[in-house]
């Protein structure tokens, strides 16, 4: 898992250098995050909490407790890629500004994948992003619905850490490149 999550880090990375690269190069639309990304951010940042308790109930053999926090973990989650399609739907239909020579002319036209290099970057790296909370989100109802199974084999917490493992790594992953659009437009 730590091999996989540092070649997905090394690949966020690449694109977010590109893009500050090719950025600086001209003809660049600039766009403003919609305020609905903040409300994401708090929602799986709030899950990144529900889900360090829920593994420290399993640990703790708190089940009722764990089933709780999981149940969170995994509405959490479902909330913050609800608002980032939302977010990402704001963002495509925005009115944008492009620079083009150090001019900055309105141009009223939607952000779109086909258009100027700048929305090309953003949505593949939003698509990729949204690709890694997909996988993050399914690995959240394996968790769910083996925690209300009634026939429990054995108390092993090492696939539910390992889920939280990357559970946590799509968080950082997310504040990173919603520090980084704060940042750089």
């Amino acid at each position: 898992m730590w091999v996989a999550m540092a070649s997905m880090s090394m690949a966020f990375a690449g694109l977010t250098s590109g893009y500050m690269v090719r950025e600086a190069q001209g003809n660049w639309r600039l766009f403003h995050l919609p305020v609905t990304f903040w409300y994401s951010t708090a929602a799986i940042f709030t899950s990144s909490i529900t889900m360090f308790l829920g593994v420290r109930a399993f640990k703790n053999r708190a089940m009722p407790q764990f089933r709780l926090l999981i149940t969170g973990t995994l509405i959490l989650g479902i909330v913050f890629g609800l608002l980032q399609m939302e977010g990402f739907y704001q963002l495509y239909h925005q009115l944008q500004q492009v620079h083009i020579n150090g001019q900055v002319l309105n141009e009223m036209a939607p952000v779109k994948v086909n258009g100027n290099p700048s929305e090309s970057f953003l949505f593949i790296i939003a698509g990729l992003h949204l690709a890694h909370l997909l996988g993050g989100i399914i690995a959240l109802f394996f968790v769910f619905f083996r925690a209300f199974r009634t026939k429990v084999k054995t108390y092993s917490a090492t696939g539910l850490e390992i889920v939280a493992t990357y559970w946590h790594f799509v968080d950082v992953l997310w504040l990173y490149l919603f520090v980084f659009f704060l940042v750089n437009n």
